[in-house]
């Protein structure tokens, strides 16, 4: 009985320069990160959405900024479907609020719901028929032509990160909505089973009369250890 022959390595990747982000002249590593941080800290969690238009030239934009993170392998395990249609945005909003009425009458622990009290939120999300886009983030459970993926929440948690800094930088706002459970959004999008529901993001300029909660971050001693 012959052995099976071993499976032919994959061709490595060749090589090529490093293109790196490189300051202006006069301007140093410290400056830039300030202003990093001034632009980013800006950003807010937001629920009301003006019914302003944005472009779908902006979305691609958003959605190349966040399909350039970095991930396990470079398998690149995302899919965005970015949805515009109001008839579909209402499939989801009506699955999400009955998911959402489950949570907060029978799901959610009593802290849980002591937690978000100070928030303000509860199971009514007109925000995702308001907003003019909804991003659906999902994870490949494997590549498309079947092929492993690794380091998958980390990788799809990553480029999550890249697409919320993107739309703040496009000067539009958004909001982490993770309804659970989230199975319905492969069912109304109709998306292969491989595609697992990772985060919907409502993506939008801020209404007119837009607040959000007063809180604030926790200080630097408390979140930064050098060693």
């Amino acid at each position: 009985m012959s052995t099976p022959a071993a499976p032919t390595p994959p061709t490595p990747f060749p090589h090529i320069p490093l293109v790196p982000h490189r300051l202006a002249p006069n301007d140093t590593p410290e400056a830039a990160a300030r202003r990093h941080y001034e632009t980013l800290r800006l950003r807010r969690s937001c629920r009301f959405f003006a019914e302003t238009p944005v472009s779908r030239e902006t979305i691609e934009w958003i959605v190349r900024a966040a399909a350039s993170a970095p991930s396990g392998a470079n398998k690149q395990p995302w899919r965005f479907v970015c949805v515009q249609s109001p008839a579909i945005k209402k499939q989801i909003r009506d699955a999400a609020e009955a998911e959402e009425r489950e949570f907060y009458s029978r799901r959610a622990t009593p802290e849980w719901l002591a937690d978000l009290a100070p928030l303000g939120t509860d199971a009514d999300k007109p925000f995702l028929e308001t907003a003019p886009w909804l991003i659906v983030v999902f994870k490949l459970a494997k590549s498309d032509d079947g092929g492993q993926v690794y380091y998958l929440n980390e990788s799809v948690g990553i480029a999550c990160g890249f697409l919320i800094s993107a739309i703040h930088a496009a000067g539009l706002v958004t909001l982490t909505h993770t309804p659970s459970p989230m199975g319905f959004l492969g069912k109304v999008l109709n998306r292969p089973e491989h595609e697992r529901p990772f985060l919907l993001l409502p993506v939008g300029y801020p209404a007119p009369d837009a607040t959000v909660p007063d809180i604030t971050r926790k200080p630097l001693d408390e979140v930064m250890v050098v060693m």
